[in-house]
């Protein structure tokens, strides 16, 4: 038996290792359970340092635009028609190389038009199979032409990982060159099961996902758009690491929705309506919109809703649409109301209207900076406030309002995207020199970063940010725990027969997740109020007037832009990076801004905003920013080989090309050398045992 008190057989302490550090290595060892395979690994991340820096490519602002998004994945914001220009030069004419790009960005449905046609002609030449066959592989040998050009960014075991397994070895071979005819007779043999057009398929793939290191999204998915569920499954069916998020205001009242926040809801509700969006909500989540057609023909039946006229064309009626936002905008306005009474913090109870009407009069007063003024409503029915108690639902709004948040917590597809948003997503990035944030930095007119209470403490500035950034995650882990408890009949609080899931009672944190959404120093927002019920029913423009943060003004100003920088470690050279307010050129705005050091990619994305969209593209030696135009469709880039072609202008150039070890990747990187070179050390002294 072995001598369990012989100190050969157990871990020995080094006096060069902390206990901390004994812990962290143990735990590293799972992954690298012996000195050579972390020395191995070293080895390759140190290579890895003298690689160039991966494409980094920033959009923001999608607001469902998911055709359009796929598209500018897909061709890798315009990056891969030069790239494809530049590697095959010559071997394509105008026409073949259309038909080579459509088929890199969209394969399956250009192979569904191409392949009868290359079967049809090898038939007709007498070639049979073997002429199909000769077409893939001409086909596949030009993708790895591409492929090449794209692999010499990354190491070896990120591409391998990138490859599906079950074309690894045609790739392989297909990359080496060495004997051709060995995949041709694979390709054979795929296509006697017609699964040679899958490697096409998965070639492109492969290029599409090498073509950008990173993809960071800046905020607002959804709204406006057409379908915010398919924007999210897009963006979560690339490899896993591609794709980053930040969060926008419009996707905090959509995570607030999924835990059952009535403001968030109605919000939600709202925008479908005024856009005639239903179809995300219907077909996309499963949530039924019937409820709110009852609750119209029980109040609102004789409605005009004049001020309610949806944007857009649909299936229903659009006075009934009409009819139905009106309904939401009213019981949206009561669920405010009491949700701003739950934080006097806050200081918005001026933004709490309903009491201030006068239904006899058909006025309302509203406070300002200027003092209380009251102006004639526009639409004065409103059949379910009561003045007495106007901020209640009646009991058909109660109705009403019970089965929605049913809908909405109930929904799977829903939790799983915002689940998603939550986990990847974020207040701010830095990409070495590159901030990014959705909107702004809430500041005064000076530029001082304005605070406010959050969890008891007074923040501002980055702290802010990450403060609500806490908050967001919080809420979502109490849902999680409520919605257990739900579930479980001995854990629900039997005097009142369990709690609805995600309401203000047990989840307070959710409130926050609407004040992301319009509070006046949300870092995602970015204005003084939102004016949705002046909007509706005052026809002052003064008092429909939104009053944009002084932090837009001062983007103008370098030496603002490096103080913003310096709260979130960054040098002078800095390059502040945000969405949220759309770039007007037609009304001669820039997106780079008068100090040079600041740009704004909200291009109007969205076709509701003059469907037009920026991406940043980080690159080793440059910073570009790419201006996309109008997307046709998918059928117009495999008929007329129709693309977005952006027009570059590069805002920031680099004396030397990066690589890795310049970049913040660099410094993780090295640091995880040296963790790999502490481990093997660790385990050639016995402090943590290596496992064959």
């Amino acid at each position: 038996m072995p001598d369990r008190n012989n100190s050969s057989s157990v871990p020995q302490q080094s006096p060069s290792f902390t206990d901390a550090r004994t812990a962290l290595l143990r735990a590293l060892a799972a992954r690298f359970p012996t000195a050579d395979a972390a020395l191995s690994e070293a080895a390759g991340l140190s290579a890895t340092l003298d690689l160039p820096m991966g494409l980094v490519h920033i959009i923001s602002d999608v607001h469902g635009e998911d055709l359009k998004l796929r598209h500018v994945i897909h061709n890798a914001s315009g990056a891969l028609r030069p790239l494809v220009e530049e590697v095959l030069k010559d071997k394509l004419s105008a026409a073949e190389r259309a038909r080579f790009l459509s088929i890199l960005y969209y394969p399956r449905e250009a192979l569904a038009r191409f392949a009868p046609q290359v079967i049809a002609a090898g038939d007709a030449e007498g070639g049979g199979a073997g002429g199909r066959t000769a077409w893939v592989f001409g086909t596949l040998s030009l993708q790895c032409e591409i492929i090449r050009a794209l692999r010499k960014t990354y190491r070896r075991d990120r591409v391998d990982r990138l490859t599906p397994p079950e074309f690894r070895e045609l790739f392989v071979e297909m990359l080496s060159g060495q004997r051709p005819e060995f995949p041709k007779a694979i390709l054979q043999a795929l296509a006697r099961c017609d699964r040679d057009w899958e490697a096409i398929t998965a070639a492109s793939r492969l290029i599409r996902n090498l073509a950008s290191a990173e993809i960071l999204v800046a905020g607002d998915l959804g709204d406006r758009g057409p379908r915010i569920d398919r924007v999210i499954d897009l963006l979560m069916h690339q490899p896993g690491d591609i794709v980053n998020l930040l969060w926008g205001n419009h996707d905090a009242i959509w995570m607030g929705s999924v835990l059952g926040h009535d403001p968030c809801i109605l919000t939600v509700l709202r925008f479908s309506a005024r856009y005639r969006r239903a179809a995300q909500l219907e077909e996309g989540y499963g949530i039924l919109t019937t409820p709110l057609e009852r609750l119209v023909r029980e109040c609102y039946a004789d409605d005009p809703a004049e001020r309610f006229i949806p944007k857009g064309d649909g299936w229903r009626d659009p006075l009934m649409v009409a009819r139905m936002q009106k309904a939401i905008a009213i019981m949206q306005f009561k669920a405010e109301g009491r949700m701003i009474e739950r934080h006097p913090e806050w200081n918005l109870d001026h933004r709490r209207l309903l009491h201030l009407i006068d239904q006899k009069a058909g006025t309302v007063t509203i406070t300002s900076e200027r003092g209380g003024r009251s102006y004639p409503m526009l639409d004065t029915r409103l059949p379910t406030i009561d003045p007495n108690n106007p901020y209640e639902y009646s009991s058909e709004e109660k109705v009403c309002m019970d089965r929605l948040r049913t809908s909405f917590t109930s929904s799977a597809l829903l939790r799983t995207h915002m689940d998603w948003l939550v986990q990847r997503g974020g207040m701010w990035a830095r990409r070495d020199d590159v901030l990014v944030f959705h909107a702004c930095v809430p500041v005064d007119a000076a530029g001082t970063p304005q605070t406010m209470s959050v969890d008891g403490r007074e923040v501002g500035g980055r702290e802010l940010m990450d403060a609500l950034a806490t908050v967001v995650r919080r809420a979502f882990r109490v849902d999680r725990r409520v919605s257990h408890r739900a579930a479980d009949p001995t854990e629900q609080d039997q005097s009142r027969g369990g709690r609805e899931v995600g309401t203000s009672a047990n989840n307070p944190d959710a409130d926050w997740l609407h004040y992301l959404w319009g509070g006046p120093r949300s870092p995602l927002f970015g204005k003084d109020k939102l004016a949705t019920f002046e909007s509706y029913f005052v026809a002052d423009k003064d008092a429909q007037k939104e009053q944009k943060d002084p932090y837009f003004e001062l983007l103008n100003d370098a030496g603002f832009v490096k103080r913003i920088g310096r709260l979130f470690g960054c040098g002078d050279d800095v390059l502040i990076v945000n969405g949220h307010v759309p770039v007007k050129i037609e009304k001669g705005e820039q997106p780079v801004k008068g100090g040079g050091n600041a740009v704004t990619i909200d291009g109007a994305f969205s076709e509701a905003y003059g469907d037009r969209g920026y991406t940043l593209v980080l690159k080793p030696d440059r910073i570009d920013l790419a201006e996309h135009a109008k997307f046709e469709s998918v059928d117009a880039v495999i008929d007329s080989g129709a693309d977005i072609v952006p027009k570059v202008t590069t805002i920031r150039t680099y004396a030397k090309a990066r690589l890795v070890r310049d970049t913040g990747a660099g410094v993780r990187t090295r640091a995880m050398i040296q963790d790999l070179e502490d481990l093997a050390r660790a385990f050639e002294e016995g402090v943590v045992q290596e496992r064959a």
